[in-house]
């Protein structure tokens, strides 16, 4: 598969003027353009205006809307883990009342989707048995699809994807992209649900020595396509599919800024991309902030940088904050702010 990295990005009414005009293309069939991109591995980026017709089947695949429908761009996935070790909230949400609780407030807050784990994921990380994972996230998930929550579970063990899908689980989020048990893509093919599917190099355990790259974001890709590849032969349709790029997993701080600023070329898969920076390691070394929960401010400048980088939905642990962000961010980008401007000044004319 030929890539084509698109490059100067546009948002908003610039975006669609210059679509308009044809000095832009959109990029995931839109809001955002592109107006310069380069035809993988040529170093120089042409105009878009200027792409010849042998790129075509490539542009076509870049700029037509993600095959998925199930996600909404932008949206928010909350994150509910029932682990006593993860990163950020081990320990937070053991008891499963106070688990279902912040499932509740997180969808009341905005969440299109709750995603529900039991099994931690953190760098060094060991396996958490399939039996332990089950009870620890199967009374939330019936209670959280009961009250009407449309709920993800985090789990890479087949036996866990069954029970939960039988709990009311409305999608699956396998953070090894179905590489952990042979298992999880016949089921999921046979289920027909949705699926994220998240780029990680080893397990937990290991994958921070495997965080060696030469073009992280070209490998990223590349081997992402290789897990869809997978994922349709199982018979699981592009069309159910979203991607996570993985930013922490088996990367390092300058991997994940790289990523970050490239995550336009992961649109060559045809899929949504979910992206999850919410209090992770880069965001405190980049930030100067070693306390996970002081984290906030860095991880809502790196989720709506992803954002605007094409991503569709986020994948955070502080639900409100992220929404009140991200409603700012959108009127800012939609025009809002410059009618707002006009009538103000027409306002202060007529007054004057």
């Amino acid at each position: 598969m030929r890539l084509i990295e698109p490059l100067a990005l546009l948002d908003g009414p610039q975006a669609g003027a210059a679509i308009a005009a044809g000095t832009a293309r959109p990029l995931a069939g839109g809001p955002l353009a592109f107006s310069l991109a380069r035809l993988l591995p040529e170093p120089e980026p042409r105009p878009a205006s200027d792409i010849p017709s042998s790129w075509d089947t490539s542009v076509l695949r870049l700029t037509s809307p993600p095959a998925a429908g199930w996600i909404q761009r932008p949206s928010v996935m909350g994150v509910v883990n029932i682990t006593p070790d993860s990163f950020s909230d081990g320990g937070d949400f053991l008891d499963p009342g106070r688990a279902v609780a912040a499932g509740l407030a997180m969808s009341a807050a905005g969440a299109a989707i709750v995603d529900v784990g039991g099994e931690s994921t953190r760098p060094g990380a060991t396996p958490t048995p399939p039996e332990i994972e089950q009870a620890r996230i199967l009374p939330v998930i019936r209670e959280l699809a009961r009250q009407g929550v449309r709920v993800s579970a985090d789990t890479r063990n087949s036996a866990t994807m069954a029970a939960a899908l039988d709990a009311g689980a409305a999608i699956i989020n396998d953070t090894s992209a179905l590489s952990y048990d042979p298992e999880a893509a016949p089921l999921l093919a046979r289920a027909d649900v949705p699926v994220l599917l998240m780029h990680m190099r080893g397990t937990p355990a290991s994958m921070m020595a495997e965080a060696n790259y030469t073009d992280v974001a070209l490998e990223v890709t590349a081997e992402l396509a290789a897990r869809l590849t997978v994922a349709e032969a199982a018979g699981i349709a592009r069309e159910r599919i979203a991607l996570d790029p993985g930013i922490g997993f088996a990367k390092r701080t300058e991997h994940n800024l790289e990523l970050l600023s490239r995550l336009p070329l992961l649109l060559n898969l045809s899929c949504p991309l979910v992206v999850g920076v919410s209090r992770k390691r880069f965001i405190g070394q980049v930030g100067g902030e070693a306390e996970l929960r002081r984290r906030l401010p860095g991880s809502l400048a790196a989720g709506l940088f992803a954002l605007s980088c094409g991503a569709s939905m986020l994948r955070v642990h502080d639900v409100v904050e992220t929404m009140q962000a991200l409603r700012v961010w959108q009127a800012l980008g939609s025009g809002q702010l410059a009618s707002l401007s006009l009538a103000l000044a027409a306002g202060w004319r007529n007054n004057g």
